[in-house]
């Protein structure tokens, strides 16, 4: 498993690209539609934070991405509040959540780790589809998207757009610096020897669940902005199915890598949206795909191109 990591200072042109891309997409390809792909790559990076630093495969990931929808959606409409403050309370919620529920579960690992967290996730299900201000199966609509910072208004698809990019990048430049902080070097000592660093005199549970609560909070920006930006939440926000596409997205791009969940955001989002009309079966075309990449890509896509440049730049040297 790699660690997340940006490249080196030969790859600053490629990353440089990349950010002139992502300011010019939104001129040649439909703004909405890159919007969602960038709140889905962060719900995946915000997974993969976990799963990739901590070697927790949690399956109820939707629980906050969904939760947080609701709350924020609900805030804006019902309560009037601003952008910026219901994507808080969203994000807040979501935190509060994994508070909760990682002090249930960190204590477990493995399936059991999983299990007790597609338990509890499913208990958001049927709270959403309970509580009265959620809709039930309607969902929660016409959440008014407001403006920024009071001054521009999101209903423009391209502010909408250039205001999710800059969240997006604040989030993954947040993950990146955790990852190589002190704390995240004490979590990759803990996912790869747990009584080692035990041994050492670090809380383990602690750390792990430190990790929990912020990967609940980076999801639920994820699912604040997504139901601003899309003006609703639906169950679908926090059904089981949602958290398996989330880690499909993670393990198609690359786990442990911090481009590859943004990468598998992508591919899967994209092929989701082109294959709506087609008349396929649109989960049996993404599993085939990600059967295929597991068998010949096992790193996933960003891992093995990392891997390949490696190799390359060994035998130059």
């Amino acid at each position: 498993m790699q660690d997340l990591h940006l490249p080196d200072r030969r790859s600053i042109p490629l990353l440089l690209a990349v950010l002139a891309i992502a300011i010019a997409a939104p001129f040649m390809f439909y703004p909405l539609f890159l919007t969602k792909v960038l709140c889905y790559a962060l719900f995946a990076s915000a997974f993969n934070l976990l799963l990739g630093s901590c070697n927790l495969l949690s399956f109820g990931h939707a629980a906050y991405f969904g939760a947080s929808a609701y709350i924020a959606g609900h805030t804006a409409k019902a309560w009037g509040w601003p952008f910026e403050a219901s994507i808080l309370a969203g994000v807040a919620t979501a935190a509060a959540l994994g508070a909760c529920f990682g002090y249930l579960a960190i204590r477990r690992q493995g399936i059991y780790f999983a299990m007790i967290t597609l338990a509890l996730a499913q208990m958001v299900y049927f709270l959403a589809l309970q509580l009265p201000f959620t809709g039930a199966e309607d969902g929660l609509t016409s959440v008014p998207r407001g403006k920024v910072l009071g001054l521009f208004e999101l209903d423009n698809p391209l502010t909408l757009y250039f205001t999710t990019l800059l969240i997006f990048i604040c989030a993954i430049a947040l993950i990146h610096r955790t990852t190589h902080s002190p704390f995240g070097q004490i979590l990759h000592a803990i996912r790869d020897n747990e009584p080692r660093a035990i041994s050492l005199g670090f809380e383990a549970n602690r750390f792990k669940l430190q990790a929990f609560v912020l990967s609940a909070a980076l999801a639920g920006l994820a699912g604040a902005n997504k139901a601003i930006a899309f003006k609703l939440a639906t169950l679908t926000d926090v059904h089981w199915t949602t958290s398996g596409s989330v880690i499909l997205m993670t393990l198609l791009g690359g786990l442990g890598t911090l481009f590859g969940p943004i990468v598998g955001a992508l591919v899967v989002v994209t092929l989701e949206n082109y294959l709506a009309d087609s008349g396929l079966p649109i989960q049996l075309v993404i599993g085939t795909i990600f059967i295929l990449c597991i068998l010949l890509f096992r790193r996933g896509i960003v891992g093995e191109a990392q891997a390949f440049l490696q190799r390359r730049r060994g035998k130059a040297d």
